[in-house]
C-alpha cells in the first residue's frame, strides 16, 4: 500500500511513462580531449553554494517509508547544503526539520479552502526561520490515483481486513511503524486549524499570489508550472523562481512531459532567471539532461524514499553517492569540469569522483 502511494501516478499512469520516455530521448553531447580530471559539482543557489546541483523535493508523509525519514533527509540537506523541501503534509513539524537541516530547508505551501490555515502556516514558517517559500499550484484538486484507491489509501484513512493482510505480509515495515507510532500530518497540530486533505485547493488565484508576495519578504518559488504564458506572468508578478514540474505525473495524466516544456520556458524567461526542475529524475544523467535543457537546479523525489525504505539512512546516502558519481562521470564524458557559473575549484573544494 505504501509503495503504491509513493510510486503511483494519475489515471492509467501514461503520464509517468511519457515523462520517462521523453527524458530518455534527451541526449547529451560527448566532448573529448578536455581536462576534466577534477570536477566541481557545486552550483550557486539564491546567493549560496549548494554542494550538489540537486536537492530534495517536497514529499508528503515521508515517515511512511520508514520512521524518521523526514529527519534523515534533513541531515542529508545539512551535510550537502542543499534545500530540503518541507511539505505542507510532512510527518515531522516544520520547526524540527529546519533545525536539523541547519537552515537548509524550504517550506512548500498548498493553498486550501478559504486560505485561513494557509496563511497561518506562512506565518509559522516565517517564525521558524524559513527564508524560501515554495507555492505549489498544480493541485487545484487532488489527482485520482487508482493504485491508492484500490488499497483504500484515502482520507479519512480507514483500516479493514485488506489493510491488515497487507501489513501482515510486510512485517518489517509494520513492526517498525508500530514501534514508532502512526505517522501524522504534523504541521496541522496547531490551534484553530484542522487539515482536510479532501478540501478543495481550487480557490487560489493570481490575487492569492499577490497577497502571498506582499506578506513574504523572502524568496518565493512557484512550483508546478508547465505553460510558457504562465511562466512569463509569474516572472512579471515578482516571483523569484519557477519550478517546472508535473508533480511526478501524480495529478494530470495528460500533462506534457516537463522536460519537453523546460527549454521553452527557459527561452521565455531568459538566461538569468532562476529555473528549477523536478519530475521523474532517476539518475545523475537525468540531472544533467535537465540542466542541459535549461534548469539551474534539480529536485529528487520518489527515489529518495525508495532508498530509505530499502536501506534506511545508509541506503539514502548510498543512493546520493551513486547519483553524485553518475553526475560526475557524465560531466567528464561531456567535457565539463564546472557546472553553470561556479568558480574555479580550489584544492580544498574540488571533488574527485
Amino acid at each position: 500500500m505504501v509503495f503504491d502511494y509513493i510510486d503511483g501516478a494519475a489515471g492509467c499512469e501514461t503520464g509517468a511513462a511519457r515523462n520517462r520516455a521523453t527524458l530518455d530521448a534527451v541526449t547529451l553531447r560527448p566532448r573529448i580531449l578536455r581536462d576534466v580530471a577534477t570536477r566541481d559539482l557545486r552550483v550557486p543557489l539564491f546567493g549560496t553554494q549548494a554542494a550538489r546541483p540537486f536537492g530534495i523535493a517536497p514529499m508528503g508523509m515521508c515517515n511512511l517509508s520508514a520512521p524518521g525519514a523526514d529527519l534523515m533527509l534533513a541531515r542529508l540537506a545539512a551535510q550537502y547544503k542543499v534545500p530540503h523541501g518541507v511539505s505542507t503534509v510532512a510527518s515531522t513539524p516544520l520547526e524540527k526539520i529546519i533545525e536539523v537541516a541547519e537552515g537548509h530547508a524550504w517550506f512548500q505551501l498548498y493553498f486550501t479552502g478559504d486560505g485561513t490555515g494557509t496563511f497561518q502556516l506562512v506565518e509559522r514558517a516565517k517564525a521558524a526561520g524559513y527564508t524560501t517559500l515554495v507555492l505549489t499550484v498544480d493541485v487545484p484538486e487532488v489527482g485520482r490515483r487508482p493504485r491508492e484507491l484500490r488499497h483504500g489509501f484515502k482520507m479519512p484513512f480507514s483500516i479493514g481486513p485488506r489493510q491488515f493482510i497487507d501489513f501482515a505480509l510486510h512485517p518489517r515495515w509494520s513492526l517498525t511503524q508500530l514501534a514508532a507510532g502512526k505517522p501524522q500530518m504534523a504541521n496541522f497540530e496547531m490551534d484553530g486549524y484542522d487539515f482536510d486533505r479532501t478540501e478543495s485547493r481550487a480557490k487560489a488565484t493570481w490575487d492569492t499570489l499577490a497577497r502571498l508576495r506582499d506578506m513574504w519578504r523572502g524568496k518565493l518559488v512557484v512550483k508546478g508550472v508547465l505553460d510558457v504564458v504562465d511562466a512569463a506572468d509569474l516572472k512579471k508578478a515578482g516571483v523569484d523562481a519557477i519550478q517546472v514540474s508535473s508533480h511526478g505525473a501524480r495529478q494530470l495524466e495528460s500533462a506534457p512531459a516537463p522536460i519537453e516544456v523546460l527549454p521553452r520556458i527557459r527561452a521565455e524567461v531568459g538566461p538569468d532567471y532562476p529555473l528549477f526542475f523536478d519530475s521523474g529524475i532517476r539518475s545523475g544523467e537525468d540531472v544533467m539532461r535537465a540542466m542541459q535543457q535549461g534548469a539551474d537546479f534539480v529536485f529528487l523525489g520518489r527515489i529518495l524514499q525508495f532508498a530509505i525504505a530499502a536501506g534506511g539512512e545508509a541506503g539514502l546516502h548510498r543512493l546520493w553517492d551513486v547519483i553524485s558519481d553518475e553526475m560526475s562521470i557524465a560531466m567528464a564524458q561531456t567535457g565539463q569540469a564546472l557546472l553553470s557559473t561556479n568558480p574555479e575549484p580550489s584544492s580544498s573544494q574540488a571533488i574527485n569522483l
